[in-house]
């Protein structure tokens, strides 16, 4: 009888804890599907805020704002100093991700359609992938390099289509934007699993207040700040969330229901921002946008199922020491 009963708790105890764990991963996706439509929103935005705004304010804008909020929660949450060698690491994150990718991207929106921007910077889970190969010393099997050669292609060939046969100056920005948030985010991915996911971000932020204080204010008395109510709009979006908050909602989503369940979730960013464009902006695109969208994400979908099939230890599931591989296009 006593072993029949301690068998039942056992039994009941993993039912439990399933429905438990079950419970968590429906959480995670949520949270990582509601971060995915935030960052969806950001090409949008910055269309909107580059309309009377100059680009650099916007782009070095936008993470002024977002240092000032995070150093106040860095301050109150006692995070340890990072040491100086994750201090060079966060200086890589620094010049790609809050640097290097808003400016960017903040010019080629003032010179080209969200939709079209959507569809070139959907090789950026695809670009992060390939950078993260390279700072882990990985081997991934060929499969894995014919499918990112197949989705590069395939943006390449839709922007030589979408210019008549050239490269414009904004894809070559959103090229370049591509590189420098793979880097920072692949940077970011390896510190994260010593000090934190959104512990990234926030001392990346903070590092940057003294190269960008000097920046904006000179920017803004060159170019002044006179804008429409549409572009602040479009910049408080990009400033407090896209730069800022959306991270709390990826980080936790993936803590709680595993990085390669929620981090797929991403593959749906591009065609969210095709959505989002023809809502607020009134952009229309062809057959041509949905399709090369579509290729890429099948693309970054095989190359990331066999890079994880490849892995002796793949990463199913993320804790405070695990690394973060990634996030979405902000």
């Amino acid at each position: 009888m006593a072993r029949s009963l301690a068998s039942s708790a056992v039994v009941v105890k993993c039912s439990a804890t399933s429905i438990q764990n079950g419970d968590e991963r429906g959480r995670g996706l949520a949270f990582g599907l509601l971060a995915v439509i935030l960052f969806s929103i950001t090409l949008p935005a910055t269309r909107l805020a580059v309309g009377s705004l100059h680009p650099l304010v916007v782009g070095f804008g936008r993470e002024l704002v977002a240092a000032c909020l995070a150093a106040p929660l860095l301050y109150f949450t006692r995070q340890s100093m990072p040491t100086v060698t994750q201090l060079r690491g966060l200086c890589l994150v620094l010049l790609g991700a809050v640097i290097g990718f808003p400016t960017l991207t903040a010019w080629a929106m003032q010179r080209a359609d969200a939709s079209h921007g959507a569809v070139v910077l959907g090789l950026l889970p695809m670009a992060t992938a390939i950078a993260g190969v390279f700072r882990a010393h990985e081997r991934p099997p060929l499969s894995f390099w014919c499918a990112n050669a197949f989705g590069s292609t395939t943006v390449v060939c839709y922007a030589l289509a979408s210019g008549g046969g050239r490269f414009s100056g904004a894809d070559f920005a959103l090229f370049g934007a591509v590189v420098c948030a793979a880097l920072g985010y692949a940077e970011g991915g390896r510190l994260g699993r010593e000090i934190g996911g959104w512990q990234v971000i926030c001392w990346a932020l903070l590092l940057s207040i003294p190269l960008l204080i000097p920046c904006v204010a000179w920017i803004v008395w060159r170019h002044g700040l006179a804008a429409t109510p549409a572009a602040w709009a479009g910049f408080a979006y990009v400033s407090l969330v896209s730069a800022f908050l959306g991270f709390f909602a990826w980080y936790h989503g993936l803590a709680i229901g595993g990085i390669a369940r929620v981090g797929q979730l991403q593959l749906l960013q591009p065609f969210f921002t095709l959505t989002f464009a023809a809502l607020f902006l009134g952009e229309s695109f062809g057959l041509g946008a949905i399709l090369c969208a579509t290729l890429v994400t099948l693309a970054i979908f095989i190359g990331r199922r066999n890079e994880i099939l490849h892995s002796k230890n793949p990463i199913t599931r993320l804790d405070e020491n695990s690394p973060l591989v990634g996030r979405p296009n902000k």
